[in-house]
C-alpha cells in the first residue's frame, strides 16, 4: 500500500516535468530577447521601444493562455449521473447481465445522452460508477471522467476537454505567434552576427539559438494547431476522429457538426469580442450538445429496449438535446 502510494506521488511530480521544462524555454526566451537582443544588440531607441511593447503584448496573452491551459480542471459529470447507493448495491449484486443492463436503462432513462457503445450499450463507467455524458471519456491519467474530453496533454499536465479546450487552442495560436514574431524580428540580426558585423559575442549566442528554438517551435506547433482548427472546423474532438460516436443509426463522425460558424461558436460563443481572449464564452455546460440533425435531436436511442416516458424527452438549454442511450460500456 505504502508503495503504491509512492509511485502514485513520484508519478505527479514527475508529471510535471514537461511544464517546467516549457517555463524554463520561455523565461530564457524572455531573457534573450529582452536583454540580450533589445537592450544590448539594438541600438535604435525607437526600434528598441516598437520591439518591446509588440513582443510584451504578444508574451502575456501567451501565458495567460498557457497559464490557463495548465490550471483549468476538468469538468467532471454532474451528481446525477453517478448511481445512487442504492442502485449502486442492486448493480454490483446482480449477477444476471441481461439484468445489469436493465438496471442502467432505468437509470438513464431520464439523463440527456444520446450516444452509445459501437455494441448498441449504454455508456457506463464502471470505475467512476456513472452513466457517462456524451462526449465525455474516462481519463486513466487523471482517473475521472472528463467532459467532452479530447485529450490529455503532457505539456500542460492536464486533460484537455470542455472547461479549457478554449484555452488550449488560444495557447497554441499564442505560441504560434510567439515564435513567428521573435523569428521576424530576429532573422536580421542573426545575418549581422553571422556575417561579423556585430561582435558580441554573448549576446551572438543568445541571439542565433532564439532563432533555432522559435523556428523548431513553430513548425512542430504548425502542424499541431492547423489539425486542431479542422478538428474545431468539423466539431469533433480528438477521440472522436479517431473513433466516431455512435448514434441511433450506428456511427457518424459528423454527428455534432453543425455548420462552420456554429462549430465555432459550440468553442468560442458568440461574442467576438471574448474569442481572442482566455476567457469563458463557450456555449452549454459539456453535459450535452447540440446534434447535425433534427431526427436525430428529437429520437433519443431507444434500439430494441422500452421508451422513454414523455418527462424524458425535454429540450433544455436552448436546442441542447435530452434523451437516454440504451446498452452497457463497461471500461476496463
Amino acid at each position: 500500500m505504502a508503495l503504491s502510494r509512492g509511485l502514485r506521488c513520484c508519478q505527479r511530480v514527475l508529471a510535471w516535468v514537461p511544464v517546467v521544462i516549457i517555463t524554463l524555454v520561455v523565461l530564457w526566451s524572455y531573457y534573450a530577447y529582452v536583454c540580450e537582443l533589445c537592450l544590448v544588440t539594438l541600438t535604435n531607441p525607437v526600434e528598441q521601444v516598437a520591439y518591446l511593447i509588440v513582443f510584451h503584448v504578444i508574451f502575456v496573452l501567451f501565458v495567460w493562455t498557457y497559464w490557463k491551459s495548465v490550471f483549468t480542471l476538468p469538468l467532471q459529470p454532474d451528481k446525477k449521473f453517478h448511481m445512487s447507493y442504492a442502485d449502486k448495491e442492486r448493480y454490483e449484486n446482480e449477477e444476471r447481465p441481461e439484468v445489469q443492463r436493465q438496471i442502467l436503462v432505468e437509470i438513464a432513462r431520464k439523463l440527456p445522452v444520446y450516444t452509445r457503445t459501437g455494441n448498441g450499450a449504454i455508456r457506463f463507467c464502471d470505475r467512476c460508477q456513472l452513466i457517462k455524458p456524451d462526449r465525455c471519456h474516462h481519463c486513466s491519467v487523471c482517473a475521472m471522467c472528463v467532459l467532452k474530453m479530447d485529450h490529455h496533454c503532457p505539456w500542460v499536465n492536464n486533460c484537455v476537454g470542455f472547461s479549457n479546450y478554449k484555452f488550449f487552442l488560444l495557447f497554441l495560436m499564442y505560441s504560434l505567434l510567439y515564435c513567428m514574431y521573435i523569428a521576424a524580428t530576429v532573422f536580421k540580426y542573426v545575418i549581422k552576427y553571422w556575417t561579423d558585423e556585430l561582435t558580441n559575442g554573448r549576446s551572438k549566442f543568445h541571439v542565433l539559438f532564439l532563432l533555432f528554438v522559435a523556428v523548431m517551435f513553430f513548425l512542430s506547433l504548425m502542424f499541431l494547431f492547423g489539425y486542431h482548427c479542422w478538428l474545431i472546423s468539423r466539431n469533433r474532438s480528438t477521440l472522436e476522429a479517431f473513433s466516431a460516436p455512435v448514434f441511433q443509426n450506428g456511427p457518424d463522425k459528423n454527428g455534432f457538426n453543425l455548420g462552420f460558424v456554429k462549430n465555432l461558436q459550440q468553442v468560442f460563443g458568440e461574442e467576438k469580442k471574448l474569442w481572442l481572449l482566455p476567457i469563458v464564452s463557450g456555449k452549454g455546460d459539456g453535459h450535452s450538445f447540440p446534434m447535425r440533425t433534427l431526427c436525430e435531436a428529437q429520437n433519443p436511442l431507444l434500439a430494441n429496449e422500452e421508451q422513454w416516458g414523455d418527462d424524458g424527452l425535454d429540450e433544455e438549454n436552448h436546442g441542447y438535446h435530452e434523451g437516454s442511450s440504451l446498452a452497457i460500456e463497461m471500461e476496463t
